[in-house]
């Protein structure tokens, strides 16, 4: 059902309620996987990688990881970029991710928790 937003406060409570799932979630221990899919991007593979990634999910039947794309984040020369939060750790961002790398992303950061340490550029 979809709420008619008639004023600024129901804006505002809907963007709390928003929020409030959100933490419920990082709590919950959710991982959320973006990939980076502006121009740069998807030339140097990224839609490579985002397949690798959603393979991985639905190989393995994971559940809980929201997957989602951004456009360029101007680290043109590291792409394709993976950002990767798990539950209320710091945002994780990879560099040059192969689909080999995804997967290992999946199987390592995400099921055991692993930060793969030399593709990192920024945790």
């Amino acid at each position: 059902m979809m709420t008619t937003i008639k004023s600024l406060e129901d804006l505002k409570k809907i963007r709390e309620e928003a929020l409030e799932k959100r933490k419920v979630k990082a709590s919950e221990g959710k991982a959320q996987v973006s990939v980076a899919m502006g121009t740069c991007g998807i030339a140097a593979g990224a839609r490579e990688t985002m397949k690798a990634i959603l393979d991985v999910i639905e190989k393995d039947n994971i559940s809980g990881i929201i997957v989602t794309q951004t456009g360029c984040i101007g680290l043109c020369e590291k792409e394709p970029i993976v950002q990767v939060t798990v539950g209320t750790e710091p945002k994780v961002v990879y560099g040059k991710v192969t689909p080999e790398l995804a997967r290992r992303i999946m199987k390592e950061h995400i099921g055991k928790g692993n930060i793969i340490k030399e593709n990192v550029i920024q945790a």
